[in-house]
C-alpha cells in the first residue's frame, strides 16, 4: 500500500474499529482509550498515514462562528447576556450558535462537542450548577480553542472572565435589609459548587457581622440544583416556621425571591412591615410584583458585551501575539422598591 493512499479508513478497516475512532485517537480525544490511541498511532506511523492537508486547511480556516453555552435561555439574566454578545458580535463579522445546557453536566458535555464539531472560532460559558468536572473544558483549552467564562466561572483554567462582584452586591443587598431595622435575616442560597453562590454568601455573612449581627447556619437554605419558585418556597416556609424565624431573606435570585414572597404572604405577613424582601437579577417581572420587588440589577448586557470583546480580541490575535488572561468585575446596582422599604 502506498503511503499517499493510506487513509483513515485505512486504518480503521485493518484494526477492526470505526473510522470516526481512528479520527478521534488521532486527535488525543478523552472519550478513547489509552490502549486504543496508542494501536492507532503505532498503526498510522507504520503505514506512513498523513493528514489530507485540504481537510487540515479546512479545520484551521476561520468560521466567522461564536459559541455560547448558558443553563437556561429563559433566565431573563441569560437572555441580556446573550443581546450583549451579539450585539458586539454581529458588529464585528460573526455569527452567534447558542447551546443552553438545561443545568445538566451531561448536556455541556454534549454542547461542548458539537461547537468543538461545528467549528466555532471561540465559546462563551457559564457553567451549569452541576459541573464539579472540567475535562471537557480542559480538553478545549488544550487544543486552543479561545474561551471566556462568564457569570458561572471554571476554577481550573487560566482563561479570561467576566463577573460581577458578588460579595459586593450581597453586602449591599444584605446592609439595605439592615438598615431598614430588620436584624433577623435569612439567605436563600444557591448551589455550593459555584462561585457565584460561594461569594454571595461571604457577602451576606460580611455585612451581617460588621454591623453587630451574629451569623446563624439556621436562617441559611440552600437551593443547590434546584431553581424554581416552589422549591424557594418550601425553604422559606421551613425558615418561617423556626422558633424564632427571621423577618427578611435575601436571595440568591429573583425567582426564589418570589417564592419567598409567596411563602411570607401564606404566613399572613405584611410585606414590607412584617417581612422584608430582596431579590437578585432583576427580571422583568420584579416591577409588577405586589408589592414591587427589590433586587440587584446584574448587567447582563454589558456582561455579554466585555465577554464578546474579549473572545473576539483572542479569536483575532495574531500567531506571535500573547494574549494574557484577564477578569473584568463590574459592580451592580441595588434597586430599592416596596419589597424592602420600610423606613
Amino acid at each position: 500500500m502506498k503511503s499517499s493512499q493510506v487513509t483513515i479508513k485505512d486504518i480503521a478497516r485493518e484494526l477492526g474499529i470505526s473510522p470516526s475512532t481512528v479520527s478521534r485517537a488521532l486527535k488525543d480525544h478523552p472519550d478513547i482509550s489509552p490502549e486504543t490511541k496508542r494501536v492507532v498511532t503505532e498503526l498510522a506511523e507504520k503505514l506512513n498515514y498523513q493528514p489530507n492537508s485540504i481537510a487540515l486547511s479546512l479545520r484551521h480556516s476561520k468560521s466567522n462562528t461564536i459559541g455560547v453555552i448558558i443553563p437556561q435561555v429563559v433566565h431573563w439574566f441569560f437572555s441580556t447576556v446573550i443581546s450583549g454578545i451579539e450585539d458586539i458580535a454581529y458588529g464585528a463579522g460573526y455569527s452567534v450558535i447558542v447551546s443552553q445546557s438545561n443545568e445538566s453536566y451531561e448536556k455541556e458535555v454534549m454542547d461542548t462537542r458539537a461547537l468543538f464539531n461545528n467549528r466555532v472560532d471561540g465559546i462563551l460559558i457559564s457553567m451549569s450548577k452541576e459541573t464539579t468536572d472540567f475535562a471537557h473544558f480542559e480538553s478545549l483549552y488544550s487544543r486552543g480553542i479561545p474561551m471566556v467564562f462568564f457569570d458561572r466561572v471554571c476554577p481550573a483554567l487560566n482563561t479570561s472572565k467576566v463577573v460581577v462582584n458578588d460579595f459586593n452586591a450581597a453586602y449591599t443587598a444584605t446592609k439595605h435589609l439592615i438598615d431598614q431595622g430588620y436584624k433577623k435575616i435569612a439567605h436563600l442560597a444557591g448551589g455550593k459548587s459555584l462561585t457565584i453562590g460561594k461569594e454571595r454568601l461571604e457577602g451576606y455573612k460580611a455585612a451581617l457581622e460588621e454591623n453587630g449581627i451574629a451569623y446563624e447556619e439556621r436562617y441559611v437554605a440552600y437551593e443547590n440544583l434546584v431553581d424554581d419558585e416552589k422549591h424557594a418556597k418550601g425553604l422559606m416556609d421551613e425558615l418561617l416556621e423556626l422558633s424564632d424565624p427571621p423577618e427578611a431573606v435575601f436571595a440568591n435570585n429573583d425567582v426564589s425571591a418570589i417564592g419567598a414572597m409567596m411563602s411570607a404572604k401564606d404566613k399572613g405577613l405584611k410585606i414590607p412591615q412584617d417581612f422584608g424582601i430582596v431579590g437578585f437579577s432583576n427580571w422583568r417581572f420584579t416591577e409588577l410584583t405586589e408589592p414591587a420587588l427589590s433586587t440587584v440589577d446584574q448587567r447582563g448586557f454589558e456582561i455579554g458585551q466585555e465577554a464578546a470583546r474579549l473572545l473576539i480580541k483572542e479569536i483575532e490575535a495574531s500567531e506571535d501575539e500573547v494574549i494574557e488572561p484577564t477578569t473584568k468585575t463590574l459592580e451592580t446596582n441595588l434597586i430599592i422598591r416596596k419589597s424592602s422599604l420600610r423606613k
